[in-house]
């Protein structure tokens, strides 16, 4: 019943909600002008994140739906360091004091890809231009296939204490249909440079829905996976997207599993990190017992934003970097994803903006019902709307209360845990931009 269920709600296609709105509502009338005062506006007395992000890989994984291009040139990349050196001081000159920094997380791409004189140099320019808290996270997103011992010096020097890596399988054929040749002794390689560096936090991503994968070889990664004991995993479904990403043609389609097969390995993986300790965290992630995301989901304190779920709580990322996506106290803002015409503005001195969004009081009451769901599966909309002043907003649940994925406690919403795969589904009843959106989302398993 449970399997028929899910699969009833499988293909369709809603948001990750990693924000409320979602990108695609981000509209070019919102420019450089307004962040540059949301910047001013910031309290110097609250930590703030930032993101900074690398869009260059060395080969393109076939299945990726990030921004980024594969080079095999350096030069280009080192080019970029030298853009995004600037832009540090362009966006730190727009802010009234120096501010604090409890969390900075570097994406991609690749940023390992980043010569390491590199990035220590961007590391030491956030600490001229930011005050970087003692305690803060300094999170990497490592490709164990370019990683070495030059980087990992970089980030003992650069004090990094997360990296995430991006394992996906360890499947031998699936690896070459996706174009990401990764033995697992070379992730057992990337995984001790990073301890002996003192980086004593590891998260691991996997996917499922991959072509010529099985709930065999699914399995088989998983435990493989835990056998290497990283703090926390992020599990997510391959969204094949060709006409948006056109080197995704390269993966046969009639290699893909369908819907009934994904929500089969996405379950056996998610028993196979259970059984080995690992705790569910809202949606797609898990962490060991004992792990600071476990205790603030635990606290109530788990959080959810562009980076996925997380323990940071500061009211503002900064976004640095091509596409980069800053999360402000007035609403988001996104730099352009051209890195041509990024590099021009940096250069003039000016901030990259190419469109962002400006959060409404019902918008963030609608956000916080989303983020509430996706991160405990459960909400009260009643209460959270009294907070703020507001009337509570219509949803229609019917469907799912009838079907035994919801349930409700007085004014709460309680997702089933054993429906956890269709969360995002029932958030989306709770998003009124979503009918009018053109925009294609994933598939929900």
């Amino acid at each position: 019943m449970r399997t028929e269920t899910i699969l009833k709600y499988a293909n369709e296609r809603v948001p990750r909600y990693t924000s409320y709105p979602t990108a695609p509502h981000f509209s070019p009338d919102l420019d450089a002008r307004d962040y540059g005062q949301w910047l001013a506006g910031l309290d110097p007395n609250a930590p703030v994140s930032l993101y900074l992000h690398v869009p260059f890989c060395r080969t393109m994984c076939w299945y990726c739906g990030c921004h980024t291009k594969a080079t095999r040139r350096i030069a280009p990349v080192d080019a970029y360091a030298d853009i995004l050196l600037k832009e540090i001081d362009t966006v730190a000159n727009h802010t009234a004091a120096r501010l604090k920094v409890s969390h900075i997380h570097w994406g991609g791409g690749s940023p390992t890809y980043l010569p390491p004189r590199r990035f220590e140099a961007l590391m030491d320019r956030i600490r001229h231009r930011f005050d970087v808290l003692p305690d803060a996270e300094i999170a990497v997103e490592v490709d164990p296939r370019i990683f070495d011992d030059a980087m990992a010096s970089a980030f003992v020097a650069s004090g990094v204490t997360r990296a995430s890596l991006g394992v996906q399988t360890f499947d031998d054929s699936v690896q070459r249909a996706v174009n990401r040749i990764q033995p697992r002794e070379l992730v057992e390689e990337c995984v001790d440079m990073l301890r002996d560096a003192g980086v004593t936090g590891l998260n691991f991503d996997l996917l499922y829905g991959l072509p010529l994968q099985t709930v065999e070889n699914c399995i088989a990664s998983a435990r493989m996976a835990l056998a290497l004991r990283p703090d926390r995993f992020s599990v997510f479904g391959y969204a094949h997207v060709p006409h948006m990403k056109p080197h995704q043609s390269m993966i046969a389609e009639n290699d893909l599993p369908g819907a009934a097969q994904r929500l089969a390995q996405a379950d056996a993986i998610a028993g196979t990190l259970a059984a080995g300790g690992q705790v569910p965290i809202g949606l797609d992630h898990f962490a060991r017992a004992g792990d600071e995301l476990a205790r603030a989901l635990e606290a109530g304190a788990l959080r959810r934003n562009f980076q996925g779920y997380t323990t940071d709580t500061a009211p503002a990322i900064i976004g640095l970097g091509a596409s980069a996506i800053g999360w402000l106290p007035r609403g988001y803002v996104q730099n352009t994803a051209h890195t041509h015409d990024w590099e021009r503005r940096v250069l003039n001195g000016e901030l990259p903006t190419a469109r962002g969004y400006r959060l409404t009081p019902e918008d963030r009451l609608r956000r916080s019902i989303i983020e509430q769901l996706m991160c405990t599966l459960s909400a009260d909309p009643a209460a959270l709307a009294a907070a703020a002043g507001l009337a509570v907003p219509q949803a229609d649940l019917s469907a799912f209360q009838a079907a035994g994925i919801v349930a409700r406690e007085g004014s709460r919403v309680i997702v089933d845990p054993a429906y956890r795969p269709l969360v995002r589904n029932v958030a989306a009843a709770y998003d009124e931009r979503l009918q009018t959106s053109s925009a294609r989302h994933a598939v929900a398993v």
